[in-house]
């Protein structure tokens, strides 16, 4: 079938259409009406994604808040009053199982419960439990879909990262954004279908590095765009003093025709993605300084992000950029921001962290909704995996650290055909899974579901496999789509 489907998609190609359809200029017109990228260069792998998407999607867009390093879910989202009244006592055997540690905690004699210091609340139609630390963030709670039951198998930080990111724990696979640039391409042809901001709390952090945002054996140009903080949001768009655009376009004009002569000799597509990228850059010089400049935005916009959003670099001022990314036509915008890491002095690390990432998380959200825009950008915010309920170190009344907790932990997404409310439940110690699962593969399998891709059917053919983002996993949840 794959086959057949193949072979039909390369029987149209640029000289047997405009030879079927008679030569002239009202048949080139024509051909780039039915067929918009009918003159560009396509591989037999990306001629089977013109029927993408697959079926109407909810989201046309998304907006990832990736807090690295591991929120705490049971001091912000999953309240156990159980774990309060039982604050020091060892967590029981019968609710750990024998389950895999870190090596951190593996050498530990007791494990002490260490229920939560911060008071938590009710709020919306839902009557979703918040910690007190997240006070914006309550407010938009009814635009809130909190999946309190996420699971993973990885326990440590970079292959939990990796595999959230990419859909593997290894490296070298191509990462959501490049997955969906390559099945959906970009909705502004100045500006790249994925881009990457970066911001850095106060709390301990873990590292981000470039294969999180990787084409991998994607085509290079499906690869993350970083933006920076410095003068130069993207580096080396600028051209030198001494050329001018238009001495620029010659350059490029010229550099297109040797690599077209080169293409017509090797058939090396990458040589083709590499045009793209230069013609991309060109069209950037102008898109770019005028999305990243935050300093016209009018006075109700950054007090409903807060006055760091004027920072360039800040997470205030990355979700305020995304906004503008996303309402440009990016399809995914790919936040990280670092410092959840709390091993110990969690009340402090997590206080600081909350106060950085609340207000403009939740503003996001609002500034979408009266844009009209919510509805078709999804909004995702979590880890790579949750916190332990036993203390790592010394327990004290005040002070506790928590160790990697991969079996259950809570994420919220909105907006995109996401139906508010509260999805799955957790023991009485927020230990275990007690209702509705949600793993990795299927997270990335209802992400795509939501952009309207069938997740099995976004593959790619590299070293005689077929790869997918979901691997050979994963289902739609459909619990909370609407």
């Amino acid at each position: 079938m794959h086959k057949e489907i193949l072979e039909h998609g390369l029987h149209l190609n640029r000289r047997k259409f405009l030879s079927k359809l008679s030569l002239g200029i009202g048949s080139v017109a024509l051909g780039s009406l039915l067929i918009p990228d009918l003159f560009g260069s396509k591989t037999d792998e990306e001629m089977l994604l013109t029927g993408l998407p697959q079926f109407a999607p909810k989201a046309k867009r998304i907006i990832y808040l990736f807090q690295n390093g591991a929120p705490s879910q049971l001091d912000l989202f999953d309240y156990k009053p159980k774990l309060i009244d039982m604050f020091g006592q060892e967590l029981p055997e019968s609710i750990r199982m024998g389950q895999r540690l870190t090596g951190m905690t593996a050498d530990q004699k007791k494990f002490p419960l260490a229920g939560t210091k911060f008071k938590f609340n009710q709020y919306g139609e839902a009557k979703a439990w918040m910690s007190e630390l997240l006070p914006y963030t309550s407010k938009v709670v009814d635009d809130l879909c909190f999946v309190k039951t996420m699971y993973t198998e990885a326990i440590n930080h970079d292959p939990a990262l990796t595999f959230f990111q990419t859909g593997a724990q290894v490296g070298n696979r191509p990462s959501m954004g490049s997955w969906l640039s390559y099945g959906l391409g970009s909705e502004n042809k100045n500006l790249p279908a994925f881009c990457v901001l970066l911001s850095k709390g106060k709390g301990n952090g873990q590292g981000v590095y470039s294969k999180l945002w990787t084409n991998g054996f994607l085509d290079s140009v499906h690869q993350g765009v970083q933006f920076s903080s410095g003068d130069s949001p993207v580096l080396y768009l600028n051209n030198p003093e001494s050329i001018s655009k238009a001495d620029r376009r010659k350059m490029l004009d010229k550099l297109e025709e040797l690599n077209a002569e080169t293409f017509k000799e090797s058939n090396d597509q990458e040589i083709n993605a590499k045009v793209q990228q230069y013609e991309m850059a060109y069209r950037m010089q102008t898109a770019v300084p005028e999305i990243t400049d935050l300093s016209k935005e009018p006075e109700d916009i950054v007090k409903l992000y807060g006055p760091d959003c004027l920072i360039p670099g800040t997470y205030a001022a990355n979700c305020l950029l995304a906004r503008k990314l996303s309402e440009n036509g990016v399809r995914f915008v790919q936040l990280y921001h670092q410092g959840w890491d709390a091993h110990d002095n969690l009340p402090f690390q997590i206080k600081g962290q909350a106060m950085d990432t609340d207000q403009s998380s939740a503003a996001l959200i609002t500034d979408l909704k009266q844009r009209g825009l919510l509805d078709e950008t999804l909004v995702i915010w979590g880890g790579e995996f949750g916190r332990t309920n036993y203390c790592q170190g010394v327990l004290t009344k005040d002070n506790y650290g928590r160790d990697h907790h991969p079996r259950c932990f809570t994420i919220w997404m909105a907006g995109g055909g996401i139906k508010p409310g509260v999805y799955g439940e957790t023991d009485d110690f927020g230990y275990n899974i007690i209702k509705n699962p949600v793993h990795v593969n299927d997270f990335h399998a209802t992400v795509l579901h939501l952009m309207g891709i069938d997740h099995e059917k976004l593959t790619f053919k590299h070293l005689g496999r077929r790869y997918r983002l979901t691997d050979v996993a994963g289902q739609v949840v459909k619990g909370i789509i609407t």
